[in-house]
């Protein structure tokens, strides 16, 4: 959220120049002071109203201008704000333009406590070493960010990076399991032989690597895309519009069934906390759920490309430098071009998966070894799986999937 904050602060450049250097610095200084006065500045976020959720349009907390220009004070309660003990927060409140975005501190150029009343910590199933809050505004100090008006417009920039975060923890959370479940495997021995050795195991482990290097090579191609569509390519804008979508819809939903799956590679050692699975766990359907559940997001891939052609446009030609590579990805796209005009909101999850499936092939088959590159096409593509990690088909050379991914044996 802190350097996600930074797109958004640029909506008021007058506010970017004081903070954004604080909001980029590596030094971490903890405790509230003055936010100009600190080395560096950690950034919150606070949307959710209890009678809304992600219908943010219907928040109740207010906005009213004082006599300083651009400055407003908050009255109001915000159900789910993370993370309580940040320096600065971007808050949507009702002005009397509209719903707005708004910049509010801790503590006040003066030196006083601005009023964030924290009344309680939310009980959370996971992430529970970032604090999540339920706080109180009242005559809150607060700055504009943006125009009155263009809450919406102007936070969903910060919500996009955050977005872009949910699918690369899940992807690095994905890494981490597999990564712990292959050490296990290799060093525990049963019926004569290595885990890893055995035939069942090891197509556990090469099936949930071939997820977790269609995650990560997803997510890499997701941060090029935001680091080129902020230096105005505007191809790569609108690839980023519908594919950050799309990713974080799909790989965030991967992640509990994976971890899962990994943590019983460890069997009843992967279910007992020192293991450390238990917490990976927890955490895992957290990612699904910050910054818009998975009918948020399929919903928000259905606004794209009704409301932005373009989109489209970005999505089909990220297909074409894979065209001709693997029939069964070929076969994939035909099929997606197809769907595409028939996309309703009761079918949108399905097409969302499509994409996801379609766009994750095209780039393993562009970047990633043969191995990899077919077994994933011929299950997630061709239909040649079951229905649960473990299930991939003969001759899916899983020696070569599972070196890849877990090299050097140690």
């Amino acid at each position: 959220m802190t350097y996600a904050a930074v797109p958004a602060l640029r909506r008021q450049p007058e506010l970017a120049k004081v903070y954004e250097p604080l909001l980029t610095s590596r030094e971490y200084e903890p405790g509230l002071r003055v936010p100009t006065e600190k080395r560096g500045l950690l950034a919150g976020m606070g949307m959710t109203e209890k009678q809304g959720g992600s219908d943010v349009r219907t928040n109740t907390t207010t906005a009213t201008p004082t006599s300083e220009p651009g400055v407003y004070t908050l009255r109001g309660h915000k159900w789910f704000t993370s993370a309580p003990m940040c320096d600065v927060f971007l808050v949507l409140a009702q002005a009397p333009g509209g719903l707005s975005c708004f910049l509010v501190p801790r503590v006040l150029p003066d030196g006083t406590r601005n009023t964030f009343r924290i009344q309680r910590l939310k009980d959370k199933l996971g992430n529970r070493s970032n604090a999540s809050s339920e706080p109180e505004f009242d005559r809150t100090v607060a700055w504009l960010v943006g125009p009155e008006g263009q809450g919406v417009k102007t936070i969903i920039e910060m919500v996009n990076c955050t977005r872009l975060d949910c699918v690369m923890m899940s992807a690095a959370l994905m890494r981490k399991s597999l990564v712990e479940a292959g050490h296990h495997a290799r060093h525990r021995s049963a019926f004569g032989a290595r885990l890893v050795d055995q035939p069942l195991m090891r197509n556990v482990l090469s099936d949930l690597a071939l997820e977790s290097e269609a995650a990560t090579t997803l997510t890499l191609r997701l941060a090029g895309a935001a680091d080129r569509a902020i230096r105005g390519d505007a191809q790569e804008t609108a690839f980023r519009r519908i594919a950050t979508a799309v990713g974080k819809y799909w790989v965030t939903k991967r992640g509990p069934a994976f971890t899962a799956e990994a943590l019983e590679c460890l069997g009843g050692n992967g279910y007992v906390e020192d293991s450390g699975m238990p917490r990976h766990y927890r955490e895992a359907p957290l990612l699904s759920i910050w910054e818009g559940s998975g009918n948020v997001n399929a919903l928000d891939v259905l606004r794209a490309l009704s409301r932005e052609p373009g989109t489209a446009e970005a999505l089909i030609s990220e297909f074409a430098l894979a065209r001709g590579a693997d029939a069964r990805l070929d076969a994939a796209v035909t099929r997606l071009k197809n769907r595409l005009s028939e996309a309703s909101q009761t079918t949108a999850r399905r097409l969302v998966e499509e994409m996801a499936l379609t766009l994750q092939a095209s780039l393993l088959v562009r970047y990633a070894p043969p191995a990899v590159a077919d077994a994933f096409c011929a299950t997630r593509l061709g239909g040649d799986w079951g229905h649960a990690f473990g299930t991939l088909p003969e001759g899916a050379g899983l020696g070569a999937i599972v070196e890849r991914a877990l090299p050097g044996g140690d």
